[in-house]
């Protein structure tokens, strides 16, 4: 029996977890395309992008949020922010957990927050891909358990490997049937809510994670300067990449530039992919040790400003 609603269903889904749970390769798994940056990086999602997944006539829109943890500076704060507000209102609740870890005492402020709530909780173990099922079960079970009220934390669980797609559409077909019923909020052809501009800064900070790995700190952020039509179709854009540390400048340049122009190629080709035209995309480093403190900069990336 197919349970796929004939009218139209439209609905919000906020996916929450820990940083490195695997939040954005899921969004982009549901959506059937790339939407949300990744990377092994912890923390790599700073804005609240919304990916848009389709699944009959049902619309899912998927508020991909930043990792939940402990905030020390004011971009961690504002990051935290962002992903509580995308919870707000939402028909549905993603938890997201890495599958693979045994220790799960950090996850206790998340589930405390998510206690009152109430939206629909789903309990998603990804990664299950890599580790036997009886422990799965068992984490399953803990963090599914009941309260002192004998209330369920979490109304479904789910098993998955957003890598591989493994359970990936069952979750999907489980959400639409979750979505209420109403007019969908945006076009048939549209994946994210993101402007072109911010995914362009978002695919070459993805860039910087990648081909930088662990020498290049978190004090980063790629800033948009132009982004133009050129009358043969193509684009033309321009990007500041922002470092905190004057030190921090030869490593993304690289011998003779060689980092930054490999940063920028990179970046250039999956812009290519994802927009459908030739891009020319032009990178400069600016040192700014305050950057994390500039109100504008917090506006581009799409986060709010907090105190």
């Amino acid at each position: 029996m197919n349970d796929t609603p004939l009218t139209p269903h439209c609905g919000l889904v906020a996916v929450l977890g820990a940083p490195n749970a695997g939040k954005s390769t899921l969004v982009n798994a549901l959506v059937g395309q790339k939407v949300a940056i990744v990377s092994a990086k912890a923390q790599t999602t700073r804005a609240r992008l919304m990916g848009i997944a389709l699944e009959g006539q049902t619309q899912i829109i998927l508020a991909d949020t930043p990792g939940l943890f402990a905030p020390k500076r004011r971009l961690d704060r504002a990051m935290v922010a962002a992903a509580w507000e995308g919870a707000q209102e939402a028909d549905a609740i993603l938890l997201v957990v890495d599958g693979r870890k045994k220790r799960r005492d950090y996850l206790e402020p998340i589930l405390e927050d998510l206690k009152h709530r109430p939206e629909r909780k789903i309990l998603v173990l990804n990664k299950v891909d890599e580790v036997a099922k009886e422990p799965l079960l068992i984490a399953a079970q803990e963090l599914a358990g009941t309260d002192e009220d004998g209330k369920a934390a979490f109304d479904e669980v789910f098993f998955i490997s957003a890598l591989t797609g493994d359970g990936v559409p069952e979750l999907k077909t489980r959400l639409a049937q979750l979505m209420p019923e109403g007019a969908w909020h945006y076009p048939e052809d549209q994946v994210s809510n993101a402007s072109e501009r911010l995914l362009a800064c978002e695919i070459t900070r993805e860039q910087l994670y990648r081909q930088l790995h662990d020498e290049l700190p978190y004090d980063s952020a790629v800033r948009p300067e132009s982004y133009t039509h050129r009358p043969d179709g193509s684009v033309e854009i321009h990007q500041q990449i922002v470092i905190a540390r004057d030190s921090q400048k030869g490593i993304v340049l690289g011998k003779g530039g060689s980092k930054l122009k490999s940063i920028g190629e990179t970046a250039r080709k999956e812009l290519c992919q994802l927009l459908g035209v030739k891009v020319h995309l032009f990178l400069h480093v600016k040192v700014d040790e305050k950057w994390g403190e500039d109100k504008e900069v917090y506006e581009e990336i799409g986060l709010d400003w907090v105190k």
